[in-house]
């Protein structure tokens, strides 16, 4: 854990384990948009060993930005796993680690509709300063609520950090950093479809027809065009 970042490593990393891929066929995106191509973190997530290095990697990643949170907290459900193994990582590094110094903090998929607020959203609610983890960006929406759900109960959002952006614009034309930005919050992403996708076509890992389409779906929604 004590290993300096490598974006390089981390993209070779998404690489090898086919996290980004792509489709022959578009399908629909939770944002309502057809696309050819994916990014999928659920192997590395259903993967003890694979989890492992993902915590390593952005544990590193954050210490590169000198960020230092209280507590890592996954987006309900997608990155649930994610924010507890790296928080509880986290915790055992600091000097402070003691009974009471961190919480495990966990989301509901679905909020209860009785109890209280920290019952209703959580099965461990956030304290202190927190990152919230995401394991893809596209318009942001899954992001986006899991900020107003922490902010309605004020908790201190240090940074909202995403394992892959896919540099795409939501239907006012405003990127997931600019939204952020306009919520006076900073945004990270550890990699991003803009280096990654180039390699994979580059590697005939997709027909020229399927990069074609990629690069048109870029030219409309991409938070700057792509090359393929």
């Amino acid at each position: 854990m004590g290993a300096k970042f490598d974006q390089e490593k981390f993209d070779q990393f998404i690489l090898e384990n086919g996290i980004i891929g792509f489709f022959k066929d578009p399908l629909k995106l939770k944002s309502g948009r057809f696309s050819h191509w994916y990014v999928n973190w659920r192997t590395v997530a259903e993967d003890a060993y694979l989890l492992d290095q993902l915590t390593d990697f952005v544990i590193a990643f954050i210490k590169s930005k000198k960020l230092n949170p209280d507590t890592f907290y996954g987006v309900p459900e997608g990155a649930s796993k994610l924010g507890v193994l790296t928080q509880y990582k986290w915790a055992k590094s600091q000097k402070k680690f003691a009974r009471g110094s961190h919480v495990l903090a966990m989301g509901r998929g679905k909020a209860k509709d009785h109890g209280a607020p920290k019952d209703k959203h959580f099965l461990a609610m956030p304290k202190g300063d927190t990152i919230v983890l995401e394991d893809v960006t596209s318009t942001g929406m899954s992001l986006f609520a899991t900020l107003d759900t922490l902010q309605n109960l004020h908790i201190p959002i240090l940074a909202g950090l995403a394992l892959t952006n896919r540099n795409q614009v939501d239907d006012a034309g405003k990127s997931v950093e600019q939204l952020m930005k306009e919520r006076g919050l900073p945004y990270f992403a550890i990699s991003n479809a803009l280096t990654l996708l180039p390699k994979l076509c580059a590697a005939k890992k997709a027909t020229p027809g399927i990069c074609a389409s990629i690069e048109k779906e870029f030219a409309k929604y991409g938070t700057e065009p792509i090359k393929l």
